[in-house]
């Protein structure tokens, strides 16, 4: 990086909306600036950081090696400094027990440092965390065994559930490095499906997949199943098929060292949507608005009427 200075909270917020949309219109309608303006930001940063942040095809913008980076310091500086600007002293008064439920993909790859800023906002709050599947989730919820639940929301359909959706992770085409797709204008489902495909299991994902699968002509030529994302990650690095998934649970390394590279397909595949659930007629304890007040104010979501 030549300048660090010269870098603005400006250009950071508007690299991390371009990053999350995967489309420059698509950010500048949600910052409601012009596209000049983030097309501007975005080669300002470049040129300060001294690398293509993003890789422009007909289908977007995708993250480079070196925009992935990037966008993990970008996303720390801001959340720094919303922390900075939102210290709530009240939270030393929450006191008591919560009794959460997540599943596997959420504990694994989201809750983790969350937790930590919830001691941090609440220190005299007690979390009690519990690791099942989307199932028993649900009957824990129902059944008053757990307060809340951070699970993948586009998998509950139980109308005595009320969910609220944190974020949406976009699902991308991981293949491994030098693949011939990676040369390629284009990639959909219809190029996916002649190659071997790994298949994941773990959190419905393999139902999700195929969901979208089934709503065109063509279906993945699955060599293995597993529940395993380290197993997919490895597999795919390893030049032995490839999967799609979410960026959340991306990382461009296998454990043996090897290169992931990914692709946004032409295809509509749904994002991964994480967030909230808990029973419709829960009693709202200090202790439940405590958590959900802060994933709110952590991902700018409106408090529910």
């Amino acid at each position: 990086m030549s300048d660090a200075v010269s870098i603005s909270l400006r250009q950071i917020r508007y690299f991390v909306s371009t990053a999350e949309r995967g489309q420059i219109t698509q950010a500048a309608v949600d910052l409601a600036i012009s596209q000049s303006a983030v097309t501007t930001a975005i080669k300002e940063l470049e040129t300060i950081v001294g690398a293509s942040l993003f890789v422009r095809s007909p289908q977007g913008m995708e993250l480079t090696a070196a925009g992935r980076h990037f966008l993990f310091h970008a996303y720390d500086i801001l959340n720094k400094l919303k922390e900075a600007t939102t210290l709530n002293l009240a939270g030393s008064d929450i006191e008591g027990t919560l009794t959460v439920a997540a599943s596997y993909t959420v504990v694994g790859y989201f809750l983790p440092s969350h937790l930590e800023k919830l001691k941090r906002s609440f220190p005299r709050l007690e979390i009690q965390l519990v690791e099942i599947n989307r199932e028993a989730i649900e009957e824990g919820l129902l059944s008053n065994r757990y307060d809340v639940a951070v699970l993948l929301t586009s998998n509950v359909l139980n109308p005595d559930l009320i969910t609220e959706t944190l974020l949406g992770s976009r699902r991308r085409l991981w293949v491994p490095a030098k693949h011939p797709f990676l040369q390629r204008d284009s990639v959909g489902l219809k190029e996916t499906s002649e190659e071997p495909y790994i298949m994941l299991t773990v959190d419905e994902a393999a139902h999700t997949s195929l969901k979208y699968w089934s709503q065109t002509p063509f279906q993945p030529r699955v060599t293995l199943r597993t529940s395993s994302v380290e197993a997919v990650r490895s597999m795919v690095a390893n030049g032995q098929g490839v999967a799609i998934l979410s960026d959340m649970v991306l990382r461009p390394w296998s454990l043996e060292g090897k290169r992931i590279e990914t692709i946004l397909l032409r295809d509509p595949i749904p994002a991964m949507d994480v967030g909230l659930a808990w029973r419709r007629n829960a009693v709202a304890t200090p202790q439940l608005e405590a958590f959900r007040s802060y994933f709110r104010n952590a991902f700018h979501i409106p408090i529910l009427k």
